[in-house]
């Protein structure tokens, strides 16, 4: 959602605003190929998803990424001088680790044995709006006005009409639950992110997030276990697709991308960076028609204009109330 979903950033981290006198000056042309990598790569995460967990377990699988990506990310800070994290910190990265990465990235991968990669990419784009609604109810909070609650109304009905039982994107039990599974890991992908904005997490982003990453994907190979997974897949009957799939998610969607978009963030606008929230489910819903021969009916075009017109809504809203606190998932839930 998935991964990355919105911010999982430290809340100390600063957040870029668009007339900054000190931003980093680049090329139009890097700027251009760092959009390119984040909306295609994050957009080609679903089906990569799709194509691992057809062979491999989905839960256990996601364990052994996670832990992969954020020791790589860990050592990575580190080595560039970030200071050893204190066990507050630990802590508060737990948490947030076991939120995001098992409540929130593990789900989808669980989903998607059941859901194609498109409609998993199109509810795990609603995290914005419970953003918002979570935001609105927490103590203190505001009611959404304007585009904001425009959104949050468009994007509900979004959700109902791609989650009903009786359309044909939700034919058989297992899809209906999966559906509704991906529907709560959205919300508890908002849950985490909001909860990493105040909790005691490093001043470096790239640590903090191999911190969560690591103790997400650990916490995993318990969550695993109880479900009913166990690791006895014969490796050598397991075919390239998957091994494939399993890399590209590692290596390119945690890894490339992840520090593509801290980089973006430092040479460019929040507001731009935030449209990937709303490009990514485009480039998945056509990427599972048309690489992984999914079904495009139409329930699912008008559900995808009512989901993605909502993200529209609530990032253009926000960002007239406040430019540098711009309501998006940041990563998403499969690249966290």
């Amino acid at each position: 959602m998935p991964d990355v979903m919105p911010d999982v950033m430290p809340r100390d981290t600063p957040k870029p605003q668009p007339d900054r006198p000190d931003r980093v000056h680049v090329s139009r042309v890097r700027v251009i190929a760092g959009f390119a990598v984040i909306y295609l790569v994050w957009g080609s995460t679903y089906l990569a998803i799709a194509y691992a967990v057809r062979s491999l377990p989905p839960v256990l699988t996601t364990a052994a990424r996670f832990v992969v990506a954020g020791g790589i990310l860990y050592v990575y800070a580190w080595w560039r001088g970030a200071p050893k994290p204190a066990w507050a910190e630990w802590r508060a990265a737990t948490v947030a680790g076991a939120v995001l990465v098992v409540g929130g990235t593990a789900t989808v991968c669980w989903a998607e044995q059941w859901v194609p990669s498109g409609l998993t990419s199109l509810l795990c784009a609603t995290v914005p709006l419970w953003f918002v609604l979570l935001e609105w109810m927490a103590p203190g909070g505001q009611r959404p006005h304007g585009l904001v609650a425009a959104g949050v109304a468009l994007g509900l009905i979004g959700i109902a009409v791609l989650t009903n039982p009786l359309g044909e994107t939700a034919a058989g039990g297992r899809a209906v639950v999966a559906a509704a599974v991906l529907v709560v890991s959205s919300i508890l992908w908002a849950v985490g992110s909001l909860y990493s904005r105040h909790a005691v997490l490093p001043e470096s982003a790239v640590l903090g997030m191999g911190m969560q990453m690591m103790t997400g994907g650990l916490l995993c190979i318990p969550a695993g276990y109880l479900i009913g997974e166990h690791p006895t897949v014969d490796l050598a009957h397991v075919p390239a697709a998957a091994w494939i799939a399993v890399a590209f998610l590692t290596f390119v969607g945690c890894l490339v991308a992840f520090t593509t978009y801290l980089w973006l963030l430092r040479v460019s606008s929040p507001s731009r960076v935030a449209t990937h929230a709303y490009v990514n489910p485009v480039v998945a819903v056509v990427l599972g028609w048309a690489v992984g021969g999914e079904a495009l009916t139409g329930r699912m075009l008008v559900a995808a204009a009512l989901i993605i017109g909502a993200v529209v809504l609530i990032t253009s809203g926000q960002q007239r109330v406040t430019l540098g606190d711009v309501a998006h998932p940041g990563l998403p839930v499969e690249a966290s």
